[in-house]
């Protein structure tokens, strides 16, 4: 029984240039995800794909049944992976992803995806919470500038902030290259 999991989370096309949250740097987010789901393809890591739609009526994005809710051709689910769909920014709320991690035995996550500083903070905070060994590849992410007070906070540092904070106490944060070393 595999005890490490990669969870994917919502790198779906809603986030490219072309959807209506376009992320900074989202492309190489993409490309380095698809190394890490290779590597734990070819290692028999469980990998689950996290698929967000927005349950909101005239929902402005997430919208279920466009093409913005599909995960992205460069990260797609394999034959048999689970897609687990998922309507909060935690990946574990109402959904089965602990039941399917403890099913399987995993003691281990691994989380890569989008949004830094939304889905990929209260997944991970909550992978770490209810005991998993949690990693995230900070390279295989990616975030967007936030507006608040009236300032600007460009996504670099939205994102280097993010990782830090999990960093300090929730996950190992490594660059795909040093995850795929270790």
């Amino acid at each position: 029984m595999n005890k490490r999991a990669v969870v994917v989370v919502d790198l779906q096309n809603e986030y490219l240039p072309t959807g209506k949250l376009a992320l900074a740097g989202i492309h190489e987010a993409l490309d380095n995800a698809a190394r890490v789901i290779a590597d734990a393809r070819t290692n028999g890591d469980l990998v689950i794909h996290i698929r967000h739609e927005s349950t909101a009526p005239n929902a402005p994005f997430f919208t279920p049944g466009t093409d913005a809710v599909q995960i992205h051709a460069t990260v797609a689910p394999a034959h048999g992976e689970p897609v687990i769909v998922k309507n909060f920014p935690n990946a574990f709320l109402k959904t089965n992803l602990k039941a399917l991690l403890d099913e399987q035995g995993i003691a281990a996550v691994t989380v890569i995806g989008a949004m830094s500083h939304m889905c990929i903070d209260a997944t991970t905070r909550a992978a770490s919470d209810f005991g998993y060994t949690t990693t995230v590849v900070h390279d295989a992410c990616a975030t967007r500038d936030l507006e608040f007070g009236g300032q600007t906070v460009p996504a670099v540092q939205v994102h280097t902030a993010l990782m830090s904070a999990l960093a300090f106490a929730y996950a190992s944060v490594l660059s795909t290259d040093d995850y795929l070393a270790g």
